[in-house]
């Protein structure tokens, strides 16, 4: 297909969606904008599906895994899987253009929505083709005599995949291929912000890929009844869902009546305890960092810094430098790590949270506002607010933008009770030059997942989930894979 392309690199993605082995637009011609947030201006369009196109999609999904071998054949599965990788590969920085020009993510910072993902694919084919799908757990005594068991891994069904705009290539490739290489077949719907991430993946499998037709759909749609349809539809056994807790909640409600199996990551509010025997110099510009990179659209930010009080000050202007040379700026510029927020909607809502900390006594120490030589896009300025209540409303929302909340503590138990001061339980962070009191401290902070010392929790072979409301079930990692297989446990003569 033909690029479409300007100066800056802004690249229109695959318009129609992937049905049933068909590149297809909706029945009535109906197309949506998408916009380029670092311009304000519309990068191109996309087919807006209806609720009929998502049940064509999940009929298709149903017949494919009910009348196909797909589910049944892992050397096929694994020969598509190795494709698919290739593909991706090889359309890369087509795929990179199109994040760039959804999302504004830096080109600089892409790598990690980008090359990651095509090489997890890979990963998952060989993890799936080495798991064991058969477990013979040996000979039990019965009243009826003795029994060997043997525990059978099957996969659930068909998949219905709901993915984000953050990081939306990422996630779909995270939410579907574990899915498809266990044998399942999926139906993606990508967010409204972010089609072209879903439907660029759905050419791609189309023309470069001998995935069957109906084993793998992408409804595209800028209707939330199309996405609460896949919900409630009750031929799919199971719904894998990123994003926020609200929607997570909908999506439980929907499939309650079919009691579907449900993976949900949701939103997080996550707290970093920097202790008083911590590498400042260290800890507190990887936190700022962290904070900007991805403009602060991430569930996992450590977005609440924890300082202790005979420290508080030093840590403050660390923390208020780092954010003040923070590079911003327009996302195809290299160099450049924070770009805008997705939309203005989005900005609005961050400027919204700031304000509302100011009003309730938090200190605004940098930022706060729109920078002045980026008047257009969707900019936020980078953020430090101190003295800020754990209770307050910014203390407790999500803000997915460039903003650290620091409060300070005196004790650690007091610090521990702060980051526990939360419905969400995504992640978290300690900081502190003695191992042993910060792993003490990780133990005791309730998330599924902590970081110390800046060494990340997070990678493919580790599971990674929410407590709380801050999701149900674990991605990556064995555990993650076997979530998209039910055991079935066979009892037989010995």
């Amino acid at each position: 297909m033909t690029d479409v392309q300007t100066e800056s690199g802004v690249l229109a993605g695959e318009q129609r969606m992937l049905i049933d082995g068909e590149l297809r637009y909706t029945d009535s011609g109906a197309m949506f904008d998408v916009v380029h947030p670092a311009s304000e201006e519309v990068a191109g369009q996309a087919t807006d599906g209806t609720v009929a196109d998502m049940e064509r999609a999940v009929g298709a999904a149903r017949r494919a895994f009910d009348e196909t071998d797909w589910s049944r054949d892992l050397d096929f599965r694994y020969h598509c899987l190795i494709q698919l990788h290739e593909a991706l590969d090889r359309n890369k920085e087509r795929l990179r253009r199109i994040l760039v020009t959804e999302v504004g993510c830096p080109v600089t910072v892409s790598g990690s929505q980008i090359e990651s993902p095509i090489e997890e694919v890979e990963h998952w084919a060989e993890h799936g083709k080495a798991f064991d799908y058969l477990v013979d757990t040996g000979i039990h005594p019965t009243q009826l005599g003795p029994a060997r068991r043997k525990i059978h891994y099957e996969p659930i069904g068909v998949v219905g995949a709901i993915t984000p705009w953050n990081v939306p290539f990422y996630l779909n490739i995270a939410e579907t291929v574990p899915a498809l290489m266990a044998g399942n077949t999926v139906v993606l719907k990508p967010a409204q912000l972010t089609p072209w991430s879903g439907s660029e993946y759905g050419r791609i499998v189309a023309e470069e890929t001998d995935i069957p037709a109906g084993v793998f759909n992408v409804v595209v749609s800028n209707a939330n009844e199309v996405g609460a349809a896949l919900s409630a539809d009750p031929r799919v056994d199971m719904i894998t869902f990123t994003g926020s807790t609200a929607t997570g909640r909908a999506i439980l409600a929907a499939g309650a009546a079919t009691v579907k199996k449900t993976l949900l990551e949701l939103g997080g509010k996550s707290a970093h305890i920097v202790l008083d025997d911590a590498d400042f110099d260290s800890a507190l510009p990887m936190a700022a960092m962290m904070a900007c990179v991805m403009s602060g659209q991430s569930c996992i930010l450590p977005s609440r810094i924890l300082l202790p009080r005979s420290r508080y000050d030093e840590g403050l202007e660390i923390l208020k430098t780092m954010m003040e040379g923070f590079p911003v700026g327009d996302p195809w510029t290299p160099g450049v790590m924070q770009g805008p927020q997705i939309s203005a909607a989005q900005r609005e809502k961050v400027l919204g949270l700031i304000n509302s900390g100011i009003d309730s006594g938090a200190r605004l120490i940098t930022g706060g506002g729109v920078p002045e030589n980026l008047p257009t896009g969707y900019y936020t300025q980078p953020t430090l607010l101190a003295d800020v209540d754990p209770d307050a409303r910014i203390s407790q929302e999500e803000i997915f933008g460039p903003v650290l909340t620091v409060t300070p503590y005196d004790t650690d138990d007091e610090a521990v009770a702060i980051a526990n001061n939360s419905i969400y339980g995504l992640s978290g962070e300690v900081s502190g030059g003695d191992l042993d009191r910060a792993f003490a401290i990780a133990t005791r902070i309730r998330t599924g997942n902590v970081t110390i010392n800046g060494k990340s929790h997070f990678g493919i072979t580790s599971p990674f989930g929410g407590t709380k409301q801050s999701g149900l079930g674990r991605r990556n990692g064995d555990e993650g894979y076997r979530e998209y297989l039910e055991a079935k446990t066979i009892g037989m003569p010995a």
